[in-house]
């Protein structure tokens, strides 16, 4: 319980500073308009999470919620279809998973992604004079260096040939080792991860999914999107129970998988 009050003061912390704190200055507002920019402007589909905790490694998929289903919506608040995108598609993974997993298309691929990047520089766990801690923070830093600077074509030939490569085995690698850089992101660097932290940046993410919301026009605080399933689920539960019989008006496709369940179903 103690735990969960300073989780709630770290939350107030950050109450107090987006109201009180005017919109020009504001960071959290300036943070949703970086998202709005990214989304509306540069056509950015889905906005990473990506914390260098492993404590941290459930964050993402908190806000997966928190923020689509708060704005994954294209009904504004006069029941009007937008003309605009909305909420992106949130997602993430500890750092130290990412980087060996989907950095390869946050540096080099198609697709424009924002990210966020967590970190404490004191770990709870400290390991041989912290060295485990200094590489991790080596490899924050390193990762948003390189995706806002990139890396030239001119710097990569240099590099080849000072490893005695060949004009053809260098023209060959150059394109595949270039990273055009400029890609955004969001540091957040705190002193230690306790509760107080915590509730202080589930706050600022809460605040920004607000203020965006009021800026395209919708409503954050309700989720009918998630209510047709639901109702539908219980029609087809009713179905399930009655050994497998199909009385509601379902689609072909459906009406193919229900049959197959039923002929599968304790066999």
């Amino acid at each position: 319980m103690e735990n969960f009050k300073k989780m709630l003061s770290g939350a107030e912390y950050v109450d107090q500073y987006f109201s009180k704190t005017p919109i020009e200055r504001n960071v959290i507002v300036m943070l949703a308009l970086l998202g709005i920019w990214y989304s509306n402007f540069y056509e950015a589909q889905s906005h990473a999470i990506l914390p260098y905790d492993q404590y941290m490694h459930r964050f993402a998929a908190y806000f997966q919620q928190g923020d689509m289903e708060s704005n994954g919506k294209s009904t504004n608040k006069q029941g009007k279809q937008v003309k605009y995108t909305t909420g992106p598609i949130i997602w993430g993974e500890p750092g130290t998973n990412g980087q060996h997993a989907f950095y390869q298309l946050l540096h080099q691929g198609t697709r424009f992604i924002p990210c966020d990047f967590l970190v404490a520089v004191n770990s709870h766990n400290p390991i041989g004079d912290h060295q485990h801690q200094k590489i991790l923070l080596a490899n924050f830093l390193a990762q948003t260096e390189a995706l806002m600077m990139g890396k030239s074509t001119e710097d990569v030939y240099r590099e080849l040939k000072s490893q005695g490569l060949s004009q053809e085995d260098m023209n060959e690698l150059a394109p595949h080792r270039s990273f055009d850089g400029g890609r955004p992101t969001n540091s957040f660097v705190f002193e230690k991860l306790n509760p107080e932290t915590l509730g202080s940046l589930i706050a600022i993410y809460e605040h920004k999914i607000f203020v965006q919301g009021v800026i395209w026009d919708v409503n954050s605080f309700d989720q009918f999107g998630v209510e047709l399933g639901k109702k539908l689920a219980k029609i087809i539960h009713s179905e399930i129970e009655d050994d497998f019989t199909i009385r509601a008006d379902h689609d072909g496709s459906t009406n193919g998988l229900f049959t197959f369940m039923k002929k599968t179903y304790f066999k």
